[in-house]
């Protein structure tokens, strides 16, 4: 995150501007007084080492602002200067592969500390060769194509495209050459005015755009349980609660490697820096199958740990869905994956009580539920400026404390959110993982995404995926009263319900994520998989109609359809049917006369 300003530009801006003075500092929260003109959401730098902050609060000419770095050291008496701007990124084609903090400050060959003060924009000498794609003198819209950055960022599969800015339009007087240059240089004159290879955007400000789409295909991520019984659209929202040991790092970790995304941006927001170590390291030698290059470089990530400053990890939120509209508007599908919403929740709360604002729920600000409306909002399928499609799919992360699925942050992002992945505790401590649980996860978009699957050529996924919800919810229903009384006193349709719900649970929602085969699984491979165990349950039952003992059939070694998942490649569907041929053709073999009904 850098102001449009480098050192020279604040130094001027201090010649002009007089200089406030800090009255009050209560850990990120300071009080100023002597600024002219201060207004609310403009930068100011505070103390000798020059400080980010940001005002949020003018009254009576006391200015309250949130400092986005370390306060220590800082005193009453220390000089105060307003930069007249809001909080900006600087957007352009160094992004992609590159680790940053809360601010969007690179971290990549430095310490995870960055010097304090260093607001200022920091010197690149990097050079991109541009390529021209449009015509002098004509005339051009915001978002139109002005050229492409032939670099690293087009080897990983990503071109990267240079873009009029939202903010400029007019004719396009002059165009460089293909040419390098360095991402401050300009390439075009568009409308009188300069255009760089990179741009500046206020992070709270969403991007804009020519409309919303309707949602349609879906978002894949591998993960059976997401795409089979709760699937997000792409462009659509998502959380993912769960308490402490439940899995909530490693299934977005998973998503992050293998979802049909073009562009992954990864928020590491106030969590744990080992976490957040291992999974740059996965990606770092993780192979994207798009381009046979490491996943990383089509990835951006925002690392903003919980030893960092406070007040930082509120605006990373912010810093990466700019980061995640800049690449939607050029046309490409984005994922935003933030972890987690807690934290920055609770760098809201620790905000709010040292500025005396009314408490509300468990000492959270009132305007929670407007914060995280106004980030899910910011997500959506769009026809964008420059005529393209792009999308932007944000699932974030909710650490309840002790697992309390009724504390705010959780309940209030139900209430946003399309789809819910509620994690259970203990399906995770049985080593059920991926522990997505069916009792309180929930999709908004099961009917676009039922449309695109048939008109994809699999009319029976909605079918399928309502007959699994339901085998589940009947063996979830039957499990106490078998615990009661005995699985051997149960009906025999009601045990065969029983062992339904586990073949379900081990043959199809269980999933590996050390696994080669099975810690990514296609389309195909899914539906296979789900229709096999089906059509055995549907077998069982006819027997048990027919005569057969249920005991007989639970007694049958199913260990061929669990282990199948893990046996054949991720996309092997053949491999799926050839065993549950198998199952069924040694089912068939049992002689419904020779038993007597349960």
């Amino acid at each position: 995150m850098v102001v449009s300003r480098g050192a020279g530009a604040a130094a001027h801006a201090r010649s002009i501007r007089p200089t406030g003075t800090v009255v009050r500092v209560n850990g990120p929260l300071v009080e100023i007084e002597g600024l002219e003109g201060p207004s609310v959401a403009d930068l100011v730098t505070v103390g000798h080492p020059e400080l980010a902050a940001e005002i949020v609060a003018v009254d009576a000419g006391v200015v309250t602002a949130q400092v986005y770095e370390y306060t220590g050291g800082l005193r009453v008496g220390a000089p105060a200067v307003t930069l007249g701007q809001p909080l900006s990124a600087r957007l352009g084609p160094e992004l992609l592969g590159g680790i940053f903090d809360g601010l969007l400050r690179r971290l990549s060959g430095r310490s995870t500390w960055l010097e304090p003060g260093s607001l200022a924009e920091q010197s690149s000498s990097a050079r991109f060769r541009f390529e021209p794609a449009a015509s002098a003198e004509t005339d051009l819209g915001a978002g139109a194509l002005l050229g492409i950055v032939g670099n690293d960022g087009q080897d990983s599969g990503i071109v990267h495209r240079v873009l009029v800015p939202p903010s400029v339009s007019g004719r396009l007087e002059w165009l460089s050459p293909e040419t390098e240059l360095s991402d401050d240089e300009p390439v075009a004159v568009v409308g009188g005015q300069p255009v760089a290879l990179s741009e500046q955007w206020p992070v709270r400000r969403a991007r804009p755009n020519r409309a919303r789409c309707p949602l349609g295909p879906p978002l894949v991520t591998g993960q059976r349980v997401v795409d089979l019984l709760f699937p997000v659209a792409k462009g659509a929202t998502a959380a993912v609660p769960g308490g402490f040991g439940t899995g909530k790092t490693v299934l977005l970790q998973q998503i992050v490697k293998w979802c049909e995304a073009d562009v992954i941006v990864f928020v590491g927001c106030g969590e744990r820096g080992n976490e957040l170590s291992d999974a740059l390291a996965d990606l770092a030698e993780l192979e994207d199958p798009r381009s046979g290059r490491r996943l990383l470089e089509r990835t951006v990530v925002i690392a903003n740990t919980s030893n960092m400053p406070v007040m930082a990890r509120e605006a990373s939120i912010y810093t990466g869905m700019t980061v995640a509209e800049y690449y939607r508007d050029m046309g490409y599908d984005v994922v935003l994956l933030a972890d987690s919403t807690s934290r920055w929740a609770e760098a809201l709360r620790e905000f709010s009580s040292r500025s005396g604002e009314l408490p509300a729920e468990e000492g959270f600000p009132a305007g929670l539920a407007s914060a995280l409306a106004a980030f899910y909002e910011r997500a959506g399928l769009v026809d964008t400026m420059g005529g393209s499609t792009g999308s932007v799919t944000a699932i974030g992360a909710v650490s309840p404390p002790g697992g309390d699925m009724t504390e705010p942050v959780t309940a209030h992002t139900e209430r946003f959110v399309r789809c819910l992945w509620s994690l259970d505790r203990d399906l995770a401590y049985s080593r059920h993982y991926p522990a997505v649980t069916w009792r309180r996860s929930f999709t908004r978009d099961e009917q676009s995404v039922g449309a695109w699957h048939t008109s994809s050529g699999r009319p029976d996924w909605s079918t399928a995926r309502s007959r699994a919800l339901g085998l589940l919810a009947e063996a979830d229903r039957l499990a106490p009263m078998a615990e009661l009384v005995g699985l051997a006193a149960l009906p025999g349709r009601e045990r065969i319900a029983i062992l339904s719900g586990r073949l379900l649970r081990e043959a199809v929602l269980q999933q590996s994520a050390l696994s080669p085969n099975d810690a990514n699984c296609t389309l195909s491979k899914q539906a296979a998989l789900l229709q096999a165990v089906l059509a055995v349950c549907d077998r069982c039952m006819a027997l048990v109609d027919a005569g057969v003992s249920a005991s007989v059939l639970e007694e049958t070694d199913f260990s061929m359809l669990t282990r199948v998942r893990d046996e054949v490649g991720p996309d092997d569907a053949d491999g799926v049917e050839r065993c549950r041929d198998e199952i069924l053709a040694g089912l068939e073999r049992l002689e419904p006369a020779a038993e007597h009904p349960s």
